[in-house]
């Protein structure tokens, strides 16, 4: 098992890494401050004075504005791969009144800022339902159903990889490293080094062979993919505890 392209999109653009804006026939691309929703629509937070107000201002006769998010992964370790790109499109209306007020808990379930309180006044928001969506990866594109981006779940994970992989690199690493020979059956490093956790996800573990900056992995899969940071520890107990791995 492993996160299938929907999820890494829905991943990459839930709010945990920066994005661009590119606006069609205007100036840009544009710093965004983005988050989406439970139900994958994405929730732009956008300052009142800047250059990326008076562009989302739609022309006039018309009520939106069309957009595209990009959003690039950032790898949460030296040698850990990328997941790739993901470009997602709609068009934007400002969002006002108790739609302002609804859509601005949603943003706060993310990315809990004050400059929410200054809604109305120094920033707004914006929402617009995801009708395409893009994931590219290794110098080739995915064109993602919209129906199956509003299906999956972004990773529980995502934003705590960072954090995970140090803590192990820092305080566990000698019974990772043993316990991953295990499971490989590796009996020496042959002079390359131990085997490295590089990724986590919900479904499993990516491990990287051989000294850093090599190419070679491999995939540690879960019995089942895990719901939060509480069952993840669960699952690597045994990893981290050589007690429990021989019992």
């Amino acid at each position: 098992m492993r996160p299938s392209p929907a999820e890494i999109v829905r991943t990459l653009v839930a709010g945990r890494l920066p994005g661009l804006v590119h606006l069609a026939h205007r100036p840009g691309p544009h710093h965004v401050r983005h988050v989406t929703d439970p139900d994958g629509q994405v929730l732009l937070l956008v300052p009142v004075v800047s250059d990326l107000a008076a562009a989302l201002r739609p022309a006039e006769g018309e009520d939106d504005v069309a957009l595209v998010l990009d959003v690039l992964d950032l790898p949460p370790a030296a040698g850990a791969p990328t997941l790739g790109r993901a470009w997602v499109s709609g068009w934007a209306t400002e969002l006002r009144g108790e739609e302002a007020r609804a859509a601005a808990v949603d943003f706060a379930a993310v990315e809990p800022t004050g400059d929410l309180l200054d809604l109305g006044t120094r920033f707004r928001l914006f929402r617009f339902e995801v009708v395409e969506a893009r994931w590219e990866r290794a110098g080739a594109g995915h064109r993602i159903d919209p129906e199956a981006y509003a299906a999956a779940q972004p990773d529980p994970l995502h934003h705590l990889e960072a954090e995970l992989l140090a803590d192990l690199a820092d305080h566990h690493s000698a019974e990772v490293t043993g316990y991953l020979r295990r499971q490989l059956g590796l009996t020496d490093d042959g002079g390359d080094g131990p085997p490295r956790v590089v990724r986590i996800d919900r479904y499993g573990l990516v491990v990287a062979l051989g000294r850093p900056g090599a190419r070679r992995r491999v995939r540690l899969e879960f019995p089942h993919p895990v719901a939060d940071h509480d069952e993840l520890a669960h699952l690597l107990h045994p990893m981290v505890c050589p007690r429990a791995a021989a019992g």
